[in-house]
């Protein structure tokens, strides 16, 4: 497995496995379906409601703790320094661990601000191995790398062939900062699995689509954390890794970027009211 080396020297696997709304009537069987095909990362978070079934999967995995890189993070009612850093040691307690690979705040509102010294001083405690943001655009990304003690390790943000965030990666690049795609597919939305230059490309290589987008990822240095609840399709995303694309092929995908969300923009003032509302 390629591994990606965040700024503090931690080393992250590229791909990972995501359970962004898989159920807990599902959760435990699908991350133990993704342990048993060779996913060694597991990307999860408070808002997704399904720690305790992530913790039990890979209690039960007998796979060893120091063998999985961790990830969850922290949600908006849980910002400020004291709740937050409480809220991170109930998620630990759900996912049965007694410290986190890597913590995130999940989105750029509230007091993000205390909450993000609450992540330094765990961190410094070595509860968490690194930190980071999610959903920071260039600005707030910006801010905080000049103003907080520690700058961010990863921004998880909307990335895909649509949406490629090139302009986001200078300025995570200035910082020292990783990109992480969420959904990486963009759910199927604009087309992405139809389109043609994907096509034309996974015809070459006998790979799916979706196969073709995680190899892109992959080759830009682009952590991916795709998600699925069918065994197949979780195996069928972990075999990137026996065909690269061409320098060719690179720039056929790069020519699809549209610089544009296909979800919706964390700068407009009904979503932050949205944002507000959820627990």
């Amino acid at each position: 497995m390629k591994e990606i080396t965040l700024a503090n020297g931690v080393r992250m696997p590229v791909l990972g496995y995501g359970v962004y709304k898989i159920g807990k009537p599902d959760c435990v069987q699908c991350v133990l379906d993704a342990l048993e095909t060779g996913y060694r990362s597991v990307d999860t978070a408070q808002f997704y409601h399904n720690e305790e079934e992530v913790g039990k999967a890979l209690s039960v995995s007998g796979i060893p703790r120091k063998d999985i890189f961790l990830t969850t993070k922290v949600w908006m009612n849980n910002y400020g320094y004291e709740n937050a850093k409480a809220s991170v040691y109930r998620s630990m307690e759900k996912l049965k661990t007694d410290y986190l690979d890597l913590c995130l705040l999940h989105q750029p509102f509230g007091d993000y601000y205390g909450a993000w010294r609450a992540l330094e001083e765990l961190y410094d405690a070595g509860i968490i191995r690194a930190i980071g943001v999610s959903n920071f655009y260039a600005d707030r990304l910006v801010d905080i790398c000049l103003y907080a003690d520690m700058k961010p390790m990863v921004n998880q943000m909307e990335t895909h062939p649509i949406n490629q965030q090139k302009e986001l990666l200078v300025w995570m690049q200035k910082y020292g900062v990783r990109l992480e795609a969420w959904s990486p597919f963009a759910r199927g939305r604009g087309d992405l699995f139809e389109n043609p230059v994907i096509l034309g490309i996974a015809a070459k290589y006998g790979k799916t689509a979706a196969q073709v987008i995680l190899r892109w990822h992959i080759q830009r240095d682009v952590i991916v954390i795709p998600k699925s609840a069918h065994r197949e399709r979780i195996r069928e995303n972990f075999s990137v890794f026996d065909f690269s694309l061409t320098d060719e092929d690179m720039a056929a995908m790069a020519a699809l970027d549209e610089q544009r969300s296909l979800f919706f923009s964390h700068r407009d003032p009904e979503r932050v009211e949205i944002f507000n509302s959820m627990k």
